[in-house]
């Protein structure tokens, strides 16, 4: 039953129409495969085409619900389309259920039969684009590897073609949901998962044998959104086309990153308006519309000038715009890493006390839920929802905040979180959620990580080791990609707690099997675990960001001219002016926030000496009583 519901609402969502019981009556026809089989095949011609370019669809999720609508914005409305449409039940599932097999011939190898039977046809004038989400992503990558004569271009929304370690062990740690949500569309995943829970050479083979961008011989348009799950296989395969596929081609691949998350469940689908709890009309429909563009340039030859549109079409979430750019992480970023400290304030100066600490209690039996975030079962929320109410009330959880921003924060790439923890326990995991503080006090997640502690120095068996209790360790969480301004009037949040649950397994905190009995969400004699975040000028954490347009200026003075930093650029000496007396510190950090020097200040004309500091940009943190301020300097 679960598994009927997912098919019909994800299919509905994102392509169906609720406004009519109508339904299309495509041609049914079984495609032969090279092994004598044969796949079930809806075949829908608009009226007025005798002969003309397909786009084919490869889908696990039942062809016939395709009946109901058509996807690219076509609807019901099969005759305003320019193409016909091929729409097949992969083998082994519903109409192709009797074509079962073992594995062999691949579902790439079945894709090539597909397309080669198209173009066979009399209806066809030899033009195939293959378009598709999710699984039906994955198919066309595996399709256009063996490169079928008659393919001319691919469109994969929301799906790269890797099966990594990753995907399933982010930070080591089983994504407990997505393989539940797998397990019930009949992909039957989990045995394997289970039986490699480490890196191993299984995993080895399968990220060499599924990255294959130098196969990719035909145009490719991929499609992802900033609240999918699925950019970290993307953006490195889109990466690979664009230099490693062949050169007639490379040019010829674009990308589109919207405010999307995956579809499936609720109303958040790829090009809809509505994502988790925010809106983005600048968005609707952006994923369609660039499709048909892609499709009627290759299948039409349409001269639409889309071989002049940009390689790269991102949105900027925030300020709610798109932006172009060559590859990705665009350039012009600057990593710059952002402190927290015990107050639970984040800010680019370095902690300076040297022994502060926060810690908190992590149950098991009574994990940090999951709030939205890139999930995939049925009965979880996707995309960005506020995390105060359930997550940041918590008393399991340590929450940090920038002061409210008086400028945009523009943020383009991969944060990373970087913890000094120890634990009473010797296995527990660390949590992180970023997320976007708005005015009125919603948190509204943006991405999350985690980290089971035994593969601190890596996921292979021989990497994994127990903690020593009250030991302090190096904890360093990668964030999925993201494109976010920080708005002024916005405050920047990082929620650490270890747990997120059920988007990935619960820590026993017992060192011991990690998943007892092959269950994907078991706990055996779970430990409460006592955990510590170092906040200090010896252990400190922090988060990096690549960000652009933060000048690091938190200006206490009741007037800028009060403090005059001269010469900048110098070599020497920088003098410091007040124009009234002062007392206090002044330090230099360079552009990790680290301090290189420091010294007292008093009076109204300070100096301080730069003979023995490196060339570069560095920030001159003055601190009174009362006041606070941070000047850029440029040394040379």
């Amino acid at each position: 039953m679960k598994k009927i519901f997912f098919v019909i609402i994800f299919f509905f969502q994102i392509t169906f129409s609720d406004k009519s019981q109508a339904q299309l009556s495509p041609i049914i026809d079984s495609i032969p495969m090279s092994d004598g089989q044969k796949l079930a095949a809806d075949i829908y011609i608009p009226s007025g085409i005798t002969q003309g370019p397909v786009i084919l669809i490869q889908t696990p999720y039942n062809r016939i619900l395709y009946h109901f609508s058509l996807p690219l914005q076509i609807g019901l409305n099969l005759n305003s389309s320019n193409y016909i449409f091929v729409i097949v039940d992969w083998r082994g599932f519903y109409g192709s259920a009797a074509a079962a097999y073992a594995g062999n011939p691949s579902i790439g190898e079945d894709g090539y039969d597909v397309v080669e039977w198209i173009a066979q046809q009399a209806w066809s004038n030899g033009k195939i684009g293959a378009w598709g989400p999710s699984a039906l992503g994955r198919v066309q990558f595996q399709t256009a590897k063996k490169n079928p004569p008659s393919l001319t271009c691919i469109c994969p929304l929301v799906a790269g073609p890797q099966y990594d370690y990753d995907e399933y062990f982010p930070g080591g740690v089983l994504r407990t949901e997505y393989v539940e949500q797998l397990d019930a569309l009949g992909y039957g995943i989990s045995p394997v998962l289970m039986a490699h829970t480490v890196h191993d050479f299984v995993w080895a083979f399968s990220e060499n044998a599924n990255f294959y961008p130098d196969s990719i011989l035909v145009p490719c348009f991929m499609i992802g959104g900033w609240y999918d799950h699925t950019p970290e296989q993307m953006l490195p395969f889109f990466n690979g086309i664009r230099t490693q596929s062949p050169i007639n081609v490379r040019d010829k691949h674009r990308l589109l990153m919207g405010p999307w998350a995956h579809g499936g469940s609720g109303t958040a689908q790829v090009g809809s308006i509505t994502q988790g709890e925010l809106s983005y009309p600048n968005a609707v429909h952006w994923n369609d519309s660039l499709a048909l563009l892609f499709f009627d340039f290759h299948l039409r030859n349409i001269n639409n000038n889309w071989d002049q549109t940009p390689f790269v079409q991102y949105y900027q979430m925030g300020e709610n715009t798109w932006q172009n750019s060559v590859s990705w992480p665009p350039t012009g970023m600057t990593n710059t890493n952002f402190y927290f400290h015990q107050n639970g304030i984040i800010n680019n100066v370095a902690p300076t006390n040297a022994a502060d600490a926060l810690s908190y209690n992590y149950n098991p039996s009574d994990p940090s839920p999951t709030i939205g975030g890139p999930t995939l079962r049925t009965d979880l929320d996707q995309g960005p929802y506020n995390q105060t109410p359930l997550v940041e009330s918590r008393n399991d959880v340590l929450v940090f905040s920038t002061e409210v921003l008086t400028q945009d924060v523009v943020l383009r790439g991969s944060p990373v979180v970087h913890l000094k923890i120890s634990s009473n326990r010797k296995d527990t995991d660390f949590a992180v959620r970023l997320t976007d503080v708005y005015p009125d006090g919603r948190s509204m997640i943006l991405s999350d990580g985690i980290l089971r502690m035994r593969f601190r120095n890596g996921f292979t068996a021989n990497d994994t080791a127990g903690m020593i209790p009250g030991t302090v360790y190096d904890c360093n969480i990668t964030l999925p990609n993201t494109a976010i301004t920080f708005l002024a009037g916005h405050k920047i949040r990082v929620d650490i707690s270890s747990s997120n649950y059920p988007r990935f397994n619960r820590n026993a905190n017992t060192n011991g099997i990690m998943y007892p009995g092959n269950s994907l969400d078991s706990l055996v004699n779970p430990l409460i675990a006592n955990n510590t975040v170092y906040l200090n000028s010896i252990n400190f954490s922090y988060i990096t960001l690549p960000q652009t347009g933060f000048d690091f200026v938190n200006d206490e003075f009741s007037n800028a001219n009060e403090v005059i930093v001269y010469p900048n650029p110098t070599s020497d000496i920088l003098n410091v002016s007040f124009m009234k007396n002062v007392s206090g510190i002044i330090s230099l950090c360079d552009l990790q926030g680290r301090i290189i020097l420091t010294q007292n200040i008093s009076g109204t004309e300070n100096s301080i000496s730069l003979s023995t500091i490196s060339a570069g940009i560095y920030f001159v943190k003055i601190e009174t009583e009362k006041r606070v301020v941070i000047r850029k300097v440029v040394v040379e």
